[in-house]
């Protein structure tokens, strides 16, 4: 049981006394155990160590409701909590906290006993699920991108921490093997395709189809768009100026704010319509300036309905198309297994969208069947009251959407899996979609599987706006990571830096360290946000050796490797020695009480689906190692038990990082 986890238990034993014995407020025998537990959760570790390591703050929500005084409930309930074999006596402070220091001998006992356990001391979890973690899901039929690296390591991170806390955890990369963008490779290798080039390099012809047809497609969209996109900029450029108007005419000043709010509401529309504008402008002349796509482009005026015609042909198994598809994605396998193994990920599963294809007849049929889906304007749709349009599961040419398949794979993980709970690791442009598909799974008699989309912001460039190439093309997931080992090479393997080790590191070393260090600083990066947020990307910062990047915790794990290699030693021989842990320094004993506190990251990480838990965790025991190496000589301590006890600690602490970088993906190297 992790240590808060024991505090919590032992002050909602303590509550529990209370509401029996009700001496200091009648009231509190109408305490219940789901109050009981409330209060008790309120036990959290300290933000200054100079009031303890964990504080209970319940006396004062607890007098509120009992009409009592804060500092007389904090007393009973220090008289009635049975930490003794944990901490040291309790301490009140103020108008009724509780602190609460950890005895000395109770954190050499535990991180002597994280030594040598393979789980560092975290118990796996009382109530084990069954958990299917949908994530990564690209379509295959184009290149990874730089908006693949959120869902990938996010949900790469949650199987591991899941597993490793005692869930049963399978995992499944949901392909984007069958919708458009396969309808759009086969009408441009229909009409553009070069065989001599497929045959040569596949997946780099068939990315180049679809960016040909992608950019018709804009095209002719832009066209169809520009006029209603020229109105929206006059209309909003006439509301600004009719705010302007209002705003100089205010002359009580109680109308000025609303009126400065109406007009910066107005300008940015403007903003908005004049961007939108400008790119569609932009695409056309594109277009019209290069004469030989311009009669391309005009040659194709019916591109779009052309694309979703070979697609629905796809759909309902037309032979030529059929073949093409068979013949097209295993190189575009091909071409995401590598990325994937660069990144070392591994799926328990990757049932992409055309497996599910046979199915979903039988899931529109069900639907109707239960009087749920009914036909509108000659498309099959689901009507929710509290959803202002209907979630469409065929449409009235035949074709089935995203919805119906995801319902199916749902039927699909009930039955195959028997999962008690499914996570979509997706972004949160797609809430609006998992808010009605599990609206209508719930309808469907899904109520024992829990349903939770793990929802992620964006990647951004530096100008704030979601990171492009220069040509306003997403960046390739590939030369993404290229760029961040070569990077890595020059700041880690920096001739000033490797100068000074000795032996001098090979060249192979080097670009081993390189690759270590660069693909952790790309995973690293992400998931030092939460996932809800959107963060700028910066390849500087993150292989910085300094700041909260993996560089700097790898460095960390490093260090921890030098000092047992120049103490003659190992993390086994020392397992085996037995050592006995001493505190004869601050520094020692929060780093103890830092390790113990593992388990603590990883129950926050499964509580909020949010990886930047353990992250935050190892970024700070990483400083607190920093510290303890400077404060606490090793090698050269005092005397024999001292350096025992501190290579043990040192030993202790490679562990935690170790499993700590693993779980989120990333390794390690012993220089650097």
């Amino acid at each position: 049981m992790q240590i808060i986890d024991l505090l919590r238990q032992r002050m909602a034993a303590a509550l529990q006394r209370m509401a029996d014995e009700s001496s200091l407020s009648p009231s509190m025998s109408s305490m219940s155990a789901d109050e009981i537990a409330s209060y008790a959760n309120m036990v959290r570790p300290t933000t200054d160590s100079r009031h303890g390591d964990y504080q209970a703050n319940c006396a004062m929500p607890m007098a509120k409701a009992f009409g009592s005084n804060p500092r007389g409930i904090a007393d009973q309930v220090v008289t009635l909590l049975s930490v003794a074999d944990i901490c040291e006596p309790p301490a009140i402070a103020g108008p009724g906290f509780i602190n609460l220091r950890l005895r000395d001998d109770y954190l050499t006992a535990g991180v002597a006993t994280l030594l040598n356990d393979s789980r560092l001391g975290v118990t796996p979890i009382a109530k084990p699920q069954t958990v299917v973690i949908d994530y990564s899901g690209p379509n295959v039929a184009k290149p990874m991108h730089v908006g693949h690296i959120r869902s990938t390591v996010i949900g790469d991170a949650l199987a591991s921490v899941l597993r490793f806390l005692g869930d049963r955890v399978i995992t499944d990369n949901h392909l984007g093997d069958w919708g458009t963008q396969f309808g759009m490779i086969i009408y441009g290798y229909k009409h553009f395709g070069d065989d001599v080039a497929l045959q040569a390099a596949p997946v780099a012809e068939l990315s180049r189809l679809y960016r040909l047809v992608n950019r018709l497609i804009e095209y002719h969209a832009s066209l169809a768009g520009l006029s209603a996109a020229r109105d929206a900029v006059d209309l909003t450029q006439s509301a600004v100026e009719l705010a302007q108007r209002s705003l100089a005419a205010a002359s009580d000043p109680k109308l000025v704010k609303p009126a400065e709010k109406l007009l910066h509401a107005a300008q940015k529309k403007l903003q908005n319509a004049t961007e939108q504008w400008e790119k569609l402008t932009a695409a056309i002349a594109a277009i019209k300036g290069d004469p030989a796509m311009n009669q391309v482009a005009e040659s194709h005026a019916e591109i779009r309905s052309a694309v979703l015609e070979e697609t629905a042909k796809l759909h309902e198994g037309d032979v030529a198309n059929l073949e093409l598809w068979q013949r097209f994605l295993p190189a575009c396998k091909d071409e995401i297994n590598r990325v994937y193994a660069r990144l070392k990920i591994k799926f328990d599963y990757t049932l992409g969208e055309s497996f599910y294809h046979p199915q979903l007849p039988g899931v529109v049929a069900k639907l109707r069947a239960d009087g749920l889906a009914v036909d509108s304007d000659g498309a099959v749709c689901v009507f929710m009251p509290e959803f202002d349009s209907p979630m469409i599961v065929q449409k009235r040419d035949g074709a089935f959407l995203y919805a119906t398949t995801d319902l199916a794979t749902l039927e699909y993980r009930r039955e195959q899996f028997a999962a008690d709970e499914i996570l979509y690791v997706v972004d949160s442009r797609q809430s609006e979609h998992f808010e009605k598909l599990f609206a209508v799974a719930k309808k469907m008699g899904f109520s024992a599987t829990r349903l939770v989309h793990v929802q992620f912001g964006t990647v951004l460039g530096s100008d704030g706006k979601p990171f492009k190439t220069r040509s306003g093309t997403s960046i390739g997931l590939e030369s993404l990571l290229d760029d961040a080992v070569a990077r890595a090479l020059a700041v880690v393997c920096d001739p000033g830096r490797t100068n000074r080790i000795d032996p001098p590191l090979t060249d192979a070393e080097q670009q081993e360290i390189a690759s270590v260090v660069g693909h952790g600083a790309i995973k690293y990066a992400d998931l030092s946000h939460h996932r809800s947020s959107d963060y700028k990307f910066d390849l500087e910062k993150m292989v910085a050796l300094d700041g909260n990047t993996s560089a700097y915790v790898q460095y960390a794990y490093a260090r921890v490797q030098g000092i047992l290699t120049r103490g003659n030693t190992t993390e086994t021989q020392i397992r085996q020695s037995q050592p006995t842990l001493l505190i004869s320094h601050s520094a020692e004993r929060a780093m103890m009480l830092q390790l113990l506190r593992l388990g603590e990251s990883l129950e926050q990480v499964r509580a909020d689906y949010a990886p930047n838990f353990l992250v935050d965790y190892l970024y700070e025991t990483a400083k607190l190692y920093a510290v303890f190496n400077d404060a606490c000589p090793v090698l050269k301590a005092d005397d024999a038990s001292l350096v025992s006890s501190r290579l043990a600690l040192v030993a202790a602490t490679g562990q935690v990082i170790r499993t700590g970088l693993q779980l989120l993906g990333i390794d390690v190297v012993t220089r650097m």
